[in-house]
């Protein structure tokens, strides 16, 4: 058997974990009808089918080895059965599993891609926020899981609705640089009457650091010139959020 090579976002475990999935087994063909996951999902419905069925459906075969389940499976074994890591793979980190192809590869980060987008197709509808989660979940779609940081804006009308998301900046992995004029321009440009401050830690720590505290208040003061309310700083991570304002650091 070989293991693929370790990649960012995708480290094989122990191969003697993996050998139920990399044995010769008998190919899906053979199975019960309705334990296939095809016809699963069209008898019992989607939401029946395990995360690694329905990576199956999108792999359609493995190889001679194991079957397009066994596959799936091995590969969310490999991200900890963590989402969120497989949709960071890029196509080629995945086609080092064999029995991944290129094709097979683009199927599967575009159906995640695809699963990102739809959770932000509410905002077409100019969401209200009313509270910190509210603008989480505005934003975490879109920042969450990089690798690096990003700083963005929320940009609310007087009724705090949603009129538009804007990214300030990009960085490294531990920091990246805001520009007051930009945040502002940004602001002005779109008639915003307030804001939220949004950036990621990829690290998952999110307690803010003292860099991050003399930009909110840098920023809540030029908006006070403005007129433009900064009502919240989040901070970012797979885990979670931080809010300034839940926190009252604002």
């Amino acid at each position: 058997m070989q293991v693929p090579a370790p990649v960012p976002g995708i480290s094989p475990k122990n191969p003697k974990t993996m050998s139920s999935y990399t044995q010769s087994p008998l190919g899906i063909k053979s199975w019960a009808e309705e334990d296939r996951p095809r016809e699963k999902l069209l008898v019992r419905g989607k939401n029946s089918l395990t995360d690694a069925e329905l990576l199956a459906i999108l792999l359609r075969s493995g190889s001679v080895e194991e079957t397009a389940v066994g596959l799936a499976q091995r590969i969310l074994a490999d991200v900890d059965q963590d989402l969120h890591a497989l949709g960071r793979c890029s196509v080629g980190e995945l086609i080092r599993y064999k029995g991944m192809g290129e094709a097979k590869a683009v199927t599967v980060a575009a159906a995640l891609e695809l699963g990102r987008r739809r959770q932000l197709a509410d905002l077409r509808h100019r969401p209200r926020v009313r509270a910190s989660q509210d603008a989480y979940q505005a934003i975490a779609p879109l920042i969450a899981d990089l690798p690096h940081e990003e700083f963005w804006l929320l940009l609310l009308n007087r009724a705090n609705r949603i009129i538009g998301r804007e990214r300030i900046s990009t960085g490294g992995v531990s920091g990246t640089v805001v520009d007051a004029k930009i945040v502002f321009r940004k602001a002005v440009e779109a008639l915003a009457s307030s804001l939220i401050l949004c950036h990621n830690h990829p690290s998952g720590n999110l307690q803010p650091s003292q860099a991050d505290l003399e930009l909110t208040r840098k920023l809540k003061q030029g908006g006070q010139v403005l007129d433009v309310c900064v009502l919240d700083h989040l901070i970012i991570a797979e885990g979670g959020y931080t809010s300034f304002s839940d926190e009252g650091l604002l």
